[in-house]
């Protein structure tokens, strides 16, 4: 053990932490938690019984590691070889009971996770995912590896998203939800497999987007589910007839470089 305890860390003495950890101020370590070398654990984190945070992981400040979480773990990939790779993690994440987060695959590579993120209880990270802020998991939902999930995102319940896919942002996946194309900006799917059931309204209003706006992504909704035109004439459309603003283009961008093809609606 060779941790340093300061008047500003509260350390139990069943923790263990390696030397080449890095612990900041003001942080909680409860009994048998586990940082590993070369762990960066910013300001006011938390971090609960039973939690191991491995080496090669950098987490920002006032975190909160509930019990079992396992979090920067090698990947469970057969491509990796022990590589050198990362994890990072943003600041005001909540990581709720037996949370896994793997490290990336491949050599100076990250699995990315920004700020404000709820991931709870057994949800899982694959390697060299890029997580947005605002990102709220629900129980049990799992990323598969190379995953892209966008600012507030909502992902549901035993959700389960596969490899390479991206989901946009402000979009909501309904719980059960079997994810294999991306799921556009601003939608709300659902089923097994999972087909796009609307605008994520609420989720829009919610989030403060001024009505002119969600009401130009409306008419981009028809346009993209309701015309029958196809992908690239549904973006052409989009551009003659919608209003400018930065959540048109956004979801333009996205569409333009959907490579793995996007979730429809029911036929």
């Amino acid at each position: 053990m060779a941790s340093v305890v300061t008047p500003l860390q509260k350390i139990h003495e069943t923790a263990i932490i390696e030397k080449g950890a890095e612990i900041g101020k003001n942080v909680v370590i409860g009994p048998y938690a586990v940082i590993k070398h070369d762990v960066v654990l910013g300001d006011g984190c938390i971090v609960g019984p039973h939690v191991v945070i491995h080496p090669y992981t950098t987490i920002g400040k006032d975190c909160k590691f509930f019990p079992g979480a396992s979090i920067g773990s090698v990947p469970q990939d057969l491509k990796f070889k022990g590589e050198r790779s990362y994890t990072v993690i943003g600041d005001r994440g909540v990581f709720r009971e037996c949370v896994t987060v793997s490290r990336a695959c491949g050599e100076g590579n990250e699995t990315r996770i920004g700020n404000d993120i709820l991931m709870m209880a057994y949800t899982h990270i694959a390697h060299n995912c890029i997580v947005g802020n605002n990102v709220i998991m629900s129980n049990v939902a799992t990323l598969a590896g190379h995953v892209v999930v966008e600012d507030r995102a909502v992902i549901g319940g035993l959700a389960a998203v596969h490899q390479f896919c991206r989901i946009g942002r402000n979009a909501m996946a309904g719980g059960m939800s079997r994810i294999s194309q991306d799921i556009p900006p601003f939608m709300l799917v659902a089923g097994d497999p999972a087909f796009v059931a609307g605008l994520n309204s609420v989720g829009l209003a919610r989030a403060g987007m001024p009505l002119e706006v969600r009401t130009q992504l409306k008419k981009a909704f028809r346009i993209l589910y309701r015309s029958g035109l196809s992908l690239e004439e549904a973006v052409a459309t989009m551009e003659q007839e919608l209003d400018s603003s930065e959540p048109v283009e956004h979801l333009m961008r996205f569409l333009r470089n959907a490579e793995r093809g996007i979730i429809h609606t029911r036929k």
